[in-house]
């Protein structure tokens, strides 16, 4: 009898390829099935040939070459194909076997799938997946969630195919029931999100008001990577600075402004707005992007519309340190946010999350890598129970540090009209998080007067209500409708 593979793979594109290398690098046997059965050919006679690799033309013949319990891998476009494949595999497997979806699917929809699926008598998987194709294929973080009897079974698989840290750690453990693996990937994404404009405004604040070329800004990226702010995203940035085209000219200069995203930074900032959490880093650096995309307006607009030109007196090599400073604590407010959504959805759903784990997860493999997580999860160590990160020592410490250089970035950006909406925001953010006493009680007045929506007073008791009828009109009763 023809040896059995050890877990099927569904979806033969590059990250599903590389996958399917690096699980039988591993030692694995992997069967590989693809909708265009051209394509399982050509890998298995391309980069797959000599390789324990099983090319399979039908859901029925992937499932038949699977060990028992069978362990069906989906890296397939998220939404429809991920239902529909789903209800492929179904009739030709039985109760214990698997179904893994490592696509980046909305948690809603994981949680759905998982309990559909086990209806069926199997199990079922959520695993987000981060690290491009090269994690896929030398290391990428895993963050699987679902049904937990599944987890030994896959367990094995997935934590060797998956980044080590330098005690050789994988970046890979269970995350929590349903939708919680697929949920954190969110997460991840949402944070990558906020990274990537901070860094992007940084540069642009070096190159329009400091006046630097791509190499010097390329030094200074270089330098920031040997500090606490090493990590994959500024060590891109840095190569990137770097690199020339065919002219010996900067490419990245040469690259429109208009900026993509394939919406999981929307479905954080929307899952922010379902648990009201003030996630404002993550979500502007969503509209930072929708901002990029009006193109043609704002080429238009920067015509008729004129505001300061930009020009910098003061001591270059000093700001640069204020910058990093800035960078470093608008960095802690979005890790800061992202957490307390993820506690928010753990309460919410009795997701037993490990915050400290989590960050080891996303210590390697993923595009958010950074020594930076290692204090995230050395807080977590100190205070499992830390409602946000800003009140752990090291953070606070870190944001008292550096709020005065913070300030003058941010002041020095718009006075001269150059766009930080991610920075500013940050600040706002941690201003706010640190005022004891906010404005909101002008706002329930407002809401009291014109809809009778109560509020409460600080002379009594939390949860008692009042309303004034504020014209000498509108009677006394009230709207139960209050809410914070």
């Amino acid at each position: 009898m023809e040896k059995l593979a050890d877990i099927g793979l569904v979806g033969l594109a590059v990250m599903g390829e590389n996958l399917v290398l690096n699980m039988e690098s591993k030692g694995f046997t992997v069967a590989v099935f693809n909708r265009t059965t051209e394509k399982v050919d050509h890998f298995v006679n391309g980069r797959g040939k000599g390789k324990n690799i099983i090319g399979t033309h039908s859901i029925e013949e992937l499932v038949k070459n699977l060990k028992r319990p069978r362990k069906v891998m989906l890296m397939v476009k998220a939404g429809k194909p991920v239902d529909a494949f789903i209800d492929m595999l179904i009739p030709f497997l039985e109760k214990g076997d698997i179904i893994i979806d490592g696509g980046n699917s909305h948690f809603p929809d994981t949680m759905r799938r998982t309990e559909y699926v086990e209806e069926h008598g199997l199990l079922y998987i959520g695993t987000g997946v981060s690290g491009g194709e090269e994690g896929a294929l030398k290391g990428p973080s895993i963050m699987p969630g679902g049904s937990p009897e599944a987890w030994k079974h896959v367990k094995d698989i997935f934590q060797a195919v998956a980044a080590k840290v330098e005690d050789g750690t994988p970046c890979c453990d269970w995350v929590g029931e349903n939708g919680a693996g697929h949920f954190v990937k969110m997460i991840h994404n949402g944070i990558e999100y906020g990274d990537m404009q901070l860094i992007s405004e940084a540069y642009f604040i070096m190159k329009k008001l400091l006046g630097m070329q791509a190499d010097e800004m390329h030094e200074v990226f270089r330098e920031w990577n040997e500090g606490e702010l090493d990590s994959y995203l500024i060590e891109i940035t840095r190569d990137i600075l770097a690199y020339k085209d065919e002219k010996g000219e900067p490419m990245v200069e040469k690259i429109l402004d208009t900026a993509g995203q394939k919406g999981t930074g929307k479905w954080t900032g929307v899952a922010a707005l379902d648990f009201g959490i003030p996630l404002t880093l993550i979500v502007e650096a969503v509209f930072a992007r929708c901002l990029s995309a009006l193109k043609d307006e704002r080429v238009k607009a920067a015509k008729v519309i004129k505001g300061p030109e930009p020009a910098f007196k003061g001591d270059r090599k000093a700001f640069i340190e204020d910058l990093r400073k800035a960078l470093y604590a608008s960095k802690i407010v979005s890790y800061a946010q992202g957490y307390t959504l993820m506690r928010a959805a753990a309460e919410e759903y009795n997701w037993n999350l490990n915050y400290g784990g989590v960050a080891l997860m996303w210590r390697g493999g993923c595009i958010i890598r950074s020594v930076f997580l290692s204090k995230i999860k050395e807080a977590f160590d100190r205070n499992p129970d830390l409602r946000n990160l800003l009140l752990d020592p090291y953070f606070t410490e870190k944001m008292g540090s550096s709020q005065e250089a913070w300030r003058r970035v941010v002041s020095t950006s718009v006075v001269n009209g150059i766009p930080v909406p991610a920075f500013s925001i940050a600040l706002s953010y941690f201003d706010g998080y640190r005022t004891e006493r906010l404005p909101a009680n002008m706002l329930q007045a407002q809401r009291d007067y014109f809809g009778a929506h109560q509020y409460e007073r600080i002379d009594e008791p939390r949860g008692k209500f009042f309303h004034t009828n504020w014209t000498g009109r509108g009677g006394e009763t009230a709207s139960s409708a209050y809410e914070v």
